[in-house]
């Protein structure tokens, strides 16, 4: 296989390289490694590729110095023209589209931003798709298409046409854009709703790196809707062992358009999360209680089981040592 991931520098985008060099697959990384958050750790997570800051210029490729079957480019989804010539010159073989503008509640903040990557953006890379065909387009949906949906666990078959954040909608109009050009096309694609992941290299404006900073320094940290919300937190391996199964198997037959859940289908209560935090951490957490912010749910809840049957695989990493993991690599990283 010869794979493209977009959003490399990110969170999941990190890892998904990383495994996939590890089984001996020529990859191809790019990112924007744009200032949303720290765009050191977007470095750093380069750095553990083989790619050193100082040889990334906007798209120029850089060699990684780790792995002789990796190159990173950065590259913004949004240059049409480039990423067409790019999908030209290397005739991938499966895309792994991970690259968008996260975040819910910076939707509320600047739109234009989601619109412009995450709808603009993904159509370039389905029209790329078209036009030098792959074997399969892997991307990214969220849990956060269930919206306003009240019917738990989740299932894939839920209704999703009721967002409460722009970020929900960009991710909604994903599969919908997605599941046309499949059926125009024939492009093989599948969608994976992810549900709040968390481990080592994770993004520093999420619940679980939030909790962890301020837990570890003192800090007070705020619980959204008085704690009562609950979130089917997913460690970062079980994601990356999912998407491996996922993405050398392509839909076949009619419906060459699958959307799959993957979470732990084990919610678990925010301040649950936070106590396990203190009992990893050995600290005490400085809590204050606020109310609901506009943008967010309640609870998430993933139901698994069609993954379970079409890949015999669900997510199993258990809370407590996740967070260990988590914490382990955050104390070295951050020298705490």
């Amino acid at each position: 296989m010869k794979i493209i991931v977009t959003g490399a520098a990110g969170f999941i985008g990190f890892h998904v390289v990383k495994r996939l060099l590890e089984q001996g697959c020529e990859v191809v990384g790019i990112d924007n490694i744009n200032s949303y958050y720290d765009v050191k750790l977007k470095y750093n997570r380069l750095f553990e590729t083989g790619i050193a800051e100082k040889e990334i210029k906007p798209n120029v490729f850089v060699q990684s110095k780790t792995f002789p079957s990796y190159r990173f480019m950065q590259l913004d989804i949004t240059e049409k023209k480039m990423l067409s010539s790019l999908f030209e010159a290397e005739r991938f073989s499966h895309v792994i589209h991970l690259a968008a503008q996260a975040g819910v509640r910076y939707s509320l903040v600047n739109p234009d931003a989601y619109i412009k990557s995450n709808i603009v953006g993904f159509m370039n890379i389905l029209e790329s798709c078209r036009r030098f065909p792959v074997k399969h387009l892997v991307y990214a949906s969220s849990s956060s298409v269930y919206g306003a949906n009240r019917e738990l666990p989740y299932r894939e078959s839920d209704r999703t046409d009721t967002p409460v954040s722009l970020y929900a909608a960009t991710k909604k109009s994903n599969e919908l854009i997605a599941y046309t050009y499949s059926n125009l096309y024939n492009i093989p694609t599948t969608g994976i709703r992810f549900f709040t992941v968390y481990g080592p290299w994770g993004r520093p404006d999420m619940a679980p790196t939030l909790f962890m900073m301020a837990i570890t320094t003192n800090k007070t940290i705020r619980v959204f809707n008085h704690s009562k919300m609950k979130r089917d937190f997913t460690y970062i391996d079980d994601i990356v062992d999912g998407l491996m199964k996922i993405v050398p198997t392509p839909p076949k037959g009619e419906n060459l358009n699958v959307i799959y859940n993957i979470g732990c289908s084990s919610p678990v209560r925010i301040m649950d999360f936070i106590k396990t935090i203190e009992s990893v951490t050995k600290k005490k957490a400085v809590v204050n209680m606020v109310d609901m912010q506009p943008g967010d749910v309640v609870e998430t809840y993933a139901d698994t089981s069609l993954l379970e049957r079409d890949f015999n695989y669900k997510p199993s990493t258990d809370l407590s040592v996740g967070i260990k993991k988590f914490y382990d690599w955050f104390k070295e990283y951050y020298s705490l």
